[in-house]
């Protein structure tokens, strides 16, 4: 027998979504989708585990090789709720505003959200304005990188160049379809810029400063020359049809962990976070248009689409 709800879920004084979901029969096992970018999600996702059926909540989580592939298990029902890049949430989004579906951001970490992404030049290069960068070599992260690709060099666009026209891109295509989850391709760009392969360089703001303390670009030899608009990052992705009194739940248990508790600081630490938020859909213009501007997800969320019309 199916089964109806009107509010996907309501706590904290705070209704994320509020609608009519229908889902048929009794779940007995919450699913969760996540990219495996580093051998530590393993670790952590065995941890968060634990909480969950120590708490009370029947979880798993199943791990998929890249973004693309957990979307489409997604919209083919095989897990309930993904942990989803930035990217993903807009491709999950797209693909549901086509095929009559919705889709809802449901929690996120605090650092998800108000992030910033930097265009970086020597100090000594003589780059002092956006317009000093025609003729230069801008490097940048993986082609579906948010943070050092599509975000940056949106804003570049915006501020009146473009790319290939105005200026070269060095890309640094490492582990495409994990949407720069690795920092790989943004580490190689930074590189770039400290070794002279590159007159630029673009990556996210935290990065910027780890690239610094950790020695990938010496002190005081870069500085930030363009400073993105804020945005938010990853967030838990449910589609209707999910099964609500389990997705409310996980969200409680999300919300409850505290990061002074012993067993599950470390994993908090692993995952970026002290603490798990409500999550929100309004952290993303920055990225849609960028997207929009490249056409970066369009040919997927065509194919995707059409195949569950």
């Amino acid at each position: 027998m199916d089964s109806t709800t009107d509010v996907l879920y309501n706590f904290g004084g705070q209704t994320v979504f509020e609608g009519s979901f229908s889902y048929g029969g009794q779940l007995s096992t919450l699913l969760m989708g996540a990219v495996a970018f580093d051998p530590k999600v393993v670790t952590i996702w065995s941890g968060f585990k634990a909480y969950f059926m120590r708490s009370g909540l029947d979880f798993d989580y199943v791990l998929f090789s890249n973004y693309e592939r957990q979307v489409e298990a997604h919209f083919d029902g095989l897990i309930h709720v993904a942990w989803n890049s930035p990217l993903a949430w807009l491709q999950t989004k797209q693909i549901a505003a086509a095929t009559s579906r919705h889709a809802v951001a449901v929690m996120m970490r605090d650092t998800d959200c108000d992030l910033k992404s930097v265009v970086v030049v020597g100090c000594d290069s003589g780059i002092e304005s956006v317009a000093d960068l025609c003729g230069k070599r801008i490097a940048v992260g993986a082609y579906d990188s948010p943070q050092a690709t599509l975000i940056p060099l949106h804003e570049l666009t915006s501020a009146g160049l473009e790319a290939e026209r105005d200026f070269t891109v060095v890309p640094f295509d490492i582990l495409v379809g994990l949407h720069g989850d690795h920092i790989g391709g943004e580490r190689d760009a930074a590189r770039a810029l400290a070794n002279g392969t590159a007159d630029a360089a673009c990556m996210l703001e935290a990065n910027y400063r780890a690239f610094t303390n950790d020695g990938t670009l010496e002190p005081d030899t870069t500085r930030v020359l363009v400073t993105t608009p804020r945005y938010d990052h990853c967030n838990f992705t449910v589609l209707d049809g999910a099964p609500t009194k389990e997705i409310a739940r996980f969200c409680e248990l999300l919300q409850d962990m505290r990061f002074d508790d012993p067993e599950l600081r470390p994993l908090l630490e692993m995952e970026g976070l002290r603490q798990w938020k409500v999550g929100r859909a309004t952290g993303y213009d920055a990225l849609e248009n960028a997207i929009d501007r490249f056409g970066t997800i369009e040919e997927f969320v065509q194919s995707a689409g059409s195949r569950r019309r």
